[in-house]
C-alpha cells in the first residue's frame, strides 16, 4: 500500500489548482473543497448542490463515523461554488460522473489527483492527500493537535501527527527513518 503525503508547499497547492481548473471546474472544486474541509473522500463525493449552495457554513453527517461535521466556506470559494452549480438542481451531486450523474468514483479521483501532481513533480499523492493537506496546514497555522485529533477522530495526537506527515518531516530533519503506518496511509 502506498503511503500518501500532504501537499506541504502553498506554491504546489496553487499549481495543482491551476492545472485542475484548466481541465475541469468540477476537479478544481473537488480539490479545493477537499483541502479546505478535511472531509473524508466518501463524504466529499456524496455532497449535493443543496449542501453547499449559498452557504458559508456546511454541516454534514460523516458516513464513516456517524458524527456531525461542520466546515466553513470562505467567500471566494462560495462564489466559485455558486458559479459551478448555477445550472444544476439542488438534489444533484456536486461531483458527478459525466456518464452516470452519480458521484465520480474514488479511483477516478485518484487518477485526477495523480495526473495533476505528476505535472508539477509531486509523488506520493492519493485520495487521502486532500484530508492530509487540510490537516497539515491547519496544524502549521494553529499548532493545535488536540482539535485536529478530534476533527479526524483519531485515538491519539501521535496518530494525527503521523497521519499529516509532521512526524515524518521532523524525523527527516534529524536524519531518522519514519516508521510506516499502513493503517492511516
Amino acid at each position: 500500500m502506498q503511503v500518501v503525503q500532504p501537499i506541504r508547499e502553498q506554491e504546489k497547492i496553487e499549481q495543482m489548482q491551476e492545472i485542475l481548473i484548466r481541465q475541469s471546474h468540477r476537479d478544481w472544486l473537488l480539490f479545493t473543497i477537499g483541502i479546505n474541509s478535511g472531509l473524508h473522500l466518501s463524504d466529499l463525493l456524496t455532497l449535493r448542490v443543496q449542501d453547499l449552495k449559498g452557504k458559508n457554513k456546511v454541516m454534514i453527517r460523516e458516513e464513516k463515523t456517524g458524527k456531525e461535521k461542520t466546515f466553513m466556506i470562505h467567500a471566494k470559494l462560495g462564489e466559485s461554488i455558486l458559479e459551478y452549480v448555477k445550472f444544476m438542481d439542488d438534489n444533484d451531486f456536486v461531483f458527478p460522473s459525466q456518464r452516470t450523474g452519480k458521484p465520480i468514483k474514488r479511483i477516478r479521483v485518484y487518477r485526477i489527483l495523480n495526473e495533476a501532481a505528476k505535472q508539477i513533480g509531486l509523488h506520493d499523492i492519493g485520495t487521502h492527500t486532500l484530508r492530509k493537506t487540510f490537516g497539515y496546514h491547519y496544524y502549521q497555522k494553529t499548532k493545535n493537535i488536540s482539535v485536529l485529533r478530534d476533527l479526524f477522530n483519531h485515538s491519539a495526537p501521535s496518530v494525527t501527527l503521523r497521519y499529516i506527515g509532521v512526524q515524518t518531516e521532523n524525523q527527516m530533519e534529524i536524519g531518522q527513518q519514519p516508521a510506516m503506518n499502513k493503517k492511516h496511509a
